[in-house]
């Protein structure tokens, strides 16, 4: 088989705080902003990389969800507990130092993690979790 990732999904519940965070902290490229019935779809992705994208959906719009995994799902996400993401960089130090002076909610500065990976965390508008590791 050969496989690679197209999209992942993140749940956002302000469209443009997503936006902002993703575009203008970030530094991703908007690939799609689609509105329907009141609600945004925004696909982003890293600049260099067209066919790797996130696309920052509104929750729990599936047909299938009931009303009590809708409630659980908004509960989660201002949690913090319902998604996340992990991104990688070449200077974690550098992109932390970025990401403390802006907005983002810092969860974890630069840490050596005892299985051998450097990586801080911070979560995005919408409390999914960023995990971001250093590779060299």
């Amino acid at each position: 088989m050969d496989l690679t990732i197209n999209a992942s999904f993140l749940p956002q519940d302000d469209p443009d705080a997503a936006l902002a965070f993703y575009r203008d902290i970030l530094g991703f490229e908007v690939r799609n902003d689609v509105g329907y019935d009141g609600m945004r779809w925004i696909t982003v992705g890293p600049p260099g990389q067209p066919s790797t994208a996130i696309v920052l959906h509104p929750p729990a719009v599936d047909p299938g969800i009931t009303e009590d995994e809708r409630r659980t799902i908004v509960e989660m996400m201002a949690k913090g507990t319902y998604a996340g993401l992990v991104l990688a960089t070449k200077d974690v130090d550098d992109t932390f130092a970025k990401l403390q002076s802006s907005t983002a909610e810092v969860v974890q500065e630069p840490t050596d993690q005892p299985y051998g990976i450097r990586d801080c965390a911070v979560r995005d508008p919408a409390g999914n979790l960023l995990r971001i590791q250093e590779v060299k």
